[in-house]
């Protein structure tokens, strides 16, 4: 029986891979406990198996809450009993490590991303070059390393010369019958995630000007969240564009569930999305969702195991729009695609995927 600190930089309320990996490590017996922050807007946490705890910054973006938070973690880390403590992506690291080399402790490093790749890091050189430093300094001295696909596997090995293992973002299998489907007339589209730069959803919202007979339904928030409803607004859809707002996973289970396509939209604005493997992708997977994601390694290579999705070879709208065309007229297509995802969630899940956390956590 092990104590498990995990750390990431969100408020927990949203954060179904570290839900799954907390739930996963406590019903394997051990003490588990979950850190991140809580912001003037964070709603009540639900009850979970594993410990929760949030820390309050009075600096909420950019450098100084970067500073603060990892100053305020690193010294609950270090009046905290733990026999492993795990950074989740590089914005917590520095803390972990530091903590867990003065105490001699294990620590490992999860990489949801290539946190120096992202769009927001690109553009900005010394950002940028922060980050990477971070990351060469540290990640190296991990104990143990992994991450959620192929490609960043193969790519974050060779680069720090360190194992990392493949832990994909799976979800839990799901029962269709256990769901309340929503009750909206015409058939829609579903698009959930973070709104941010490069999630293509712009291209999104302009192309529904040419698909009057159906809805967007976008379950999320972001950066981008004023400008898209704005957008919105100017080009006199609202009324079948429709902003969800964070969702709680139950009720985005039914969103989800009675979707006709599911969205996975990204620019390739840098390693990161061009090796990503998002949750997203599986969620729509486990409800029989068709699925139109881009046509970048990762969904390639499931799309050649299973045919579940149509691939994007751009985010150019007139593509956007010939595709989801192309779902709704094509029926014969339309049910093939989702057979195939019927199959393929019984694969591709996390009572399959969390044997590799399980046996990692286990040394």
């Amino acid at each position: 029986m092990k104590k498990i600190i995990f750390c990431v930089t969100n408020d927990l309320s949203y954060d179904q891979r570290m839900h799954r990996i907390c739930s996963t490590l406590k019903e394997e017996g051990n003490h588990v406990m979950l850190v991140g922050r809580i912001r003037k807007k964070s709603i009540k946490l639900p009850p979970h198996s594993y410990r929760m705890k949030r820390i309050k910054c009075y600096f909420n973006k950019d450098l100084f809450f970067f500073m603060e938070y990892n100053l305020r973690l690193f010294f609950f880390l270090m009046f905290t009993e733990y026999d492993v403590a795990g950074a989740i992506d590089l914005d917590t690291i520095i803390p972990v490590k530091m903590a867990s080399f003065l105490k001699r402790k294990q620590c490992s490093f999860d990489a949801h991303e290539y946190f120096e790749e992202v769009p927001e890091v690109t553009g900005r050189p010394f950002v940028k070059y922060i980050w990477t430093k971070i990351g060469n300094i540290f990640i190296p001295g991990m104990n143990k390393c992994y991450t959620v696909s192929v490609g960043l596997a193969t790519l974050f090995t060779a680069k720090y010369k360190k194992q990392f293992t493949l832990i994909r973002n799976m979800p839990f299998l799901k029962d269709i019958s256990k769901v309340s489907l929503p009750l909206i007339a015409q058939p829609y589209i579903l698009y959930q995630g973070a709104l941010n730069e490069g999630r293509g959803v712009e291209q999104l919202i302009r192309a529904m000007i040419q698909l009057p007979q159906y809805r967007l339904l976008i379950a999320g928030e972001g950066d981008l969240s004023i400008e898209l409803r704005k957008l919105t607004k100017e080009l006199e859809i609202e009324d079948r564009v429709l902003f969800l707002g964070y969702v709680q996973p139950d009720m985005l289970d039914n969103y989800t569930a009675g979707a006709y396509v599911g969205l996975n939209l990204l620019e390739n604005k840098g390693l990161s999305y061009y090796y990503s493997l998002a949750n997203k992708c599986f969620d729509y997977i486990q409800f029989g969702v068709p699925v139109l994601n881009m046509d970048f390694p990762e969904y390639r290579a499931l799309n050649e195991e299973y045919e579940v999705a149509l691939l994007l070879k751009s985010l150019d709208i007139d593509e956007i729009v010939y595709n989801l065309k192309l779902l709704f007229d094509d029926v014969n297509m339309h049910q093939r695609l989702r057979m195939n995802c019927l199959q393929a969630k019984l694969e591709w899940n996390w009572e399959k995927e969390k044997e590799k956390l399980i046996a990692l956590y286990s040394n």
